[in-house]
């Protein structure tokens, strides 16, 4: 009986050490007594392996010289040349703008616009490639075309004027009233003129004084971005009532290398030239 135990546990030991050979074969570690059984190019002394990369360095950065790797310098490419005319869905141009703003301008429609300081002419919002319609999508001779959209503070009409680039001409114009996109860089700088001037712009008159110690007296001193403000009925005073119908502003400007002053609770409405401001209760 104690004879027949032996061997069993023989046997447990004899197939644990070969399970022990086989998982270190596996994962590339050479067992103790068989380092340079590989020869020339083979592990290190002492049973680790080197870790090396095909390219010859190690799992830590360095060649095997033991010197680190050097890092190839990043090369930054300049931007190819934008040509005059862009092709299908390519992003319109410079000049491409420039054109079809100008034609986009052209006709009777806007003889008596005016844009946002009063000045003759409509306010330019936003120039961008047309959507292609629907037989085009896979087309690649169709027709490329950019929509220009204006704001006419006369009446406070959204114009968009859709001009097909090749032939050079306006091919569609929509009018919508009571619709309100994103204000331009001219629209939040003359609703900050317009708050600098008013009584209810002492606030961001002091803070800007503190802040600086100068005197606000231009939108130029601050950095101006803006949202449109529609009114809600019972949240605003009167004065605000047609905010949506006409375009209305809030401001959050921001001191020049310096904080941001809070104005949400004002309002400037762009069409009727006025600054009011709202329940804070």
């Amino acid at each position: 009986m104690r004879e027949t135990v032996h061997r069993h546990l023989g046997k447990v030991v004899a197939g644990a050490a070969i399970a022990v050979a086989a998982t270190a074969v596996m994962i590339g570690i050479t067992l103790p007594g068989t380092a340079g059984a590989e020869g020339a190019g083979g592990g290190a002394a002492g049973g680790r392996s080197t870790g090396q990369t095909a390219s010859g360095q190690t799992a830590s950065g360095q060649t095997a010289s033991g010197q680190d790797a050097a890092v190839a310098p990043g090369v930054v490419e300049q931007a190819p040349a934008e040509g005059a005319r862009g092709r299908g869905t390519d992003p319109l141009t410079d000049d491409e703008i420039a054109r079809v703003e100008q034609i986009a301008l052209g006709g009777q429609r806007f003889g008596a616009a005016q844009d946002v300081e009063g000045e003759r002419g409509p306010q330019r919002l936003t120039v961008d490639l047309a959507e292609p319609d629907a037989g085009e999508v896979d087309d690649p001779a169709a027709p490329r075309r950019a929509d220009v959209t204006f704001y006419d503070y006369r009446d406070d009409t959204l114009v968009t004027r859709t001009v097909d680039l090749d032939a050079g001409k306006v091919v569609r114009t929509g009018v919508q009233h009571g619709v309100q996109p994103p204000l331009s860089r001219a629209e939040n700088a003359e609703a900050a003129r317009l708050l600098i001037a008013d009584p209810l712009g002492a606030g961001l008159r002091a803070d800007y004084r503190d802040a600086t110690g100068r005197d606000l007296t231009s939108p130029d001193q601050l950095l101006l971005n803006g949202a449109v403000y529609r009114a809600a009925p019972g949240a605003q005073p009167a004065a605000l009532d047609r905010c949506g119908e006409h375009r209305c502003v809030r401001l959050f400007p921001k001191v020049v290398n310096g904080p941001w002053v809070d104005t949400r609770y004002l309002v400037v409405d762009l069409s009727a030239g006025k600054v009011a401001a709202l329940d804070r209760g």
